[in-house]
């Protein structure tokens, strides 16, 4: 959402006598900005309250603490009312102003499961009902008391647009005027915004300060040290991996339906389409037997379409709070959204939202398939979407009924063109001549390896070759492939009962590594 519409809807609320509006944030540079911008329109005074300073009064943006991130200490701050530290006192005082006004209230939730604090609180938004002033309430997580929750409203505060991440990053440079040399083009300016979004920004004016500082000036080069950075901060987030376009070495063999079909859907993100009024394409679901490609496919579509790839980790999203797992399944998408144009791998989707009958989570699958579901249909943002399950049976009837998915893959394992292929790719991938095995040998040796197996019968087989300090040859590697009991044997019941049901209603596509 730009900053303008998250203006307006604040606005919104406050003249729709919503007393109480909570902002899940750590960003308090931003909230200060989004509060000054909104109330200067709404010609409505700005009071600020935390524990450690009281409440004081912005009298609009010159009284900004926040409108000058780098000046020197003494400047000017206002001046925090008598006594208004303690939160029960604050809140007796604003009960006792007679004008309307917004009170921002700094981490405040904690303060609510003291009963008088609650009481005095809901008696306070009850007033404030009546004459659309409203408590704002921000901090990392904001977890309310029952009887407060049923008076407020969440604001989702979404990452910074690139108008915004251009202003952070023009603030940076001034504040390192004298210190740095500043080359570089409005194209490459561009492509520097386009490299901090999904960052924060006090992030993305850290980030840009670090990489100037390091050479003493900010050039098109930068751009790459914004990019390690922003790597290692969606990392830090616990929720996303991402894996930029630069470090995406992914190689596909195979998959031969799949990549006509992804040749085809990439007109979808282009101008042509919008001009018809088509909607790029959601995303795929690639169901398959275990270690047959579905990981690799994933990262080819981020190589082959130019995007970045951002991979959830469905283990991540739990939470022990209630709520806590849904809320950062929407930071997850949201991030992905600020990212766009971005490939959405979501890993062994099954594991996150597979068996919504059953309450022994209760009900956490359920709901986050459903806010899956919701945001899959709804999202408007060019985030293609790459789910990928091993388990069938473990996933919800809905997800697989046409339409929710663009298309379901079946990946089968691969047979005997598709494993010399694999074979090739490996033996190159570790620095061995392929045309020193016996390859049709090999291929026969492992009908009904998926791409893993054959991958882990070479890496076996050099392993040996080093400790017995021998070449790697072909009776070597046949050594090892008879020393594995590949999926294929161990579990030939399901592997047969997924074939079955797989390859009468998806597309099927053979398997590589």
């Amino acid at each position: 959402m730009p900053f303008a519409a998250s203006v307006r809807q604040f606005q919104t609320l406050v003249m729709s006598f919503h007393p109480v509006i909570v902002m899940e944030t750590v960003e308090e540079e931003r909230v200060q900005n989004l509060l000054n911008k909104a109330t200067l329109d709404m010609q409505l005074p700005v009071f600020e309250w935390s524990i450690a300073q009281g409440l004081c009064r912005l009298d609009g943006n010159s009284l900004n603490r926040w409108q000058n991130e780098y000046a020197p200490p003494g400047t000017h701050r206002p001046q925090a009312l008598e006594n208004t530290e303690n939160p029960l006192e604050m809140l007796r005082h604003i009960q006792q102003l007679n004008y309307r006004a917004i009170y921002w209230l700094k981490d405040f939730a904690t303060q609510l499961d003291d009963g008088v604090a609650s009481r005095l609180f809901r008696e306070v938004a009850h007033q404030f009902a009546y004459n659309q002033s409203a408590l704002v309430v921000t901090g990392e997580r904001v977890s309310l008391p029952r009887e407060v929750a049923h008076e407020a409203v969440y604001f989702d505060m979404p990452l910074p647009d690139r108008d915004e991440l251009r202003e952070a990053i023009t603030q940076a440079v001034q504040s390192l005027k004298g210190k740095i040399r500043v080359n570089i083009t409005p194209e490459e300016l561009q492509g520097l915004v386009r490299t901090a979004q999904g960052m924060t920004l006090k992030q993305t004016k850290k980030a840009i300060a670090f990489a100037a500082l390091e050479d003493g000036q900010l050039t098109a080069s930068d751009i790459d040290r914004v990019l390690e950075r922003k790597t290692q901060i969606i990392h830090e987030t616990g929720l996303l991996d991402y894996i930029p376009l630069e470090k995406n070495k992914a190689q596909l063999g195979g998959f031969d339906h799949l990549k006509l079909w992804l040749a085809r859907a990439r007109v979808g993100f282009g101008e042509q389409a919008r001009s018809f009024h088509l909607t790029p394409p959601k995303g795929i679901l690639i169901v398959g037997i275990q270690g047959c490609g579905k990981s690799l496919a994933a990262k080819t579509i981020a190589q082959e379409w130019g995007m970045p790839l951002l991979k959830l980790d469905a283990g991540r999203l739990y939470d022990k709070y209630i709520g806590g797992s849904e809320k950062n399944f929407r930071q997850a998408v949201s991030l992905a959204e600020k990212m766009a144009p971005a490939v959405l791998w979501i890993d062994e989707i099954e594991k996150s939202m597979g068996n919504t009958q059953s309450d022994a989570d209760g009900g956490l699958s359920r709901r986050l398939f459903g806010s899956f579901l919701t945001w899959l249909q709804e999202k408007s943002q060019e985030v293609f979407v790459v789910a990928t399950a091993n388990d069938l049976f473990q996933l919800p009837p809905e997800l697989l009924r046409k339409g929710r998915f663009d298309e379901i893959f079946f990946v089968d394992l691969p047979d005997a063109q598709d494993r010399a292929a694999i074979f090739q790719i490996h033996l190159l991938r570790h620095r061995q001549d392929p045309a020193r095995f016996d390859l049709p040998q090999l291929v026969q040796a492992t009908d009904g390896f998926s791409g893993a197996e054959i991958e882990q019968v070479i890496i076996t087989s050099l392993y040996q070759a080093i400790y017995e300090r021998c070449p790697v040859n072909t009776a070597l590697l046949i050594q090892a492939v008879k020393a594995t009991v590949p999926l294929s044997v161990s579990r030939r019941e399901d592997i047969h009962r997924l074939r079955n049901v797989a390859q009468e209603r998806f597309v099927k596509v053979k398997s590589s590594g």
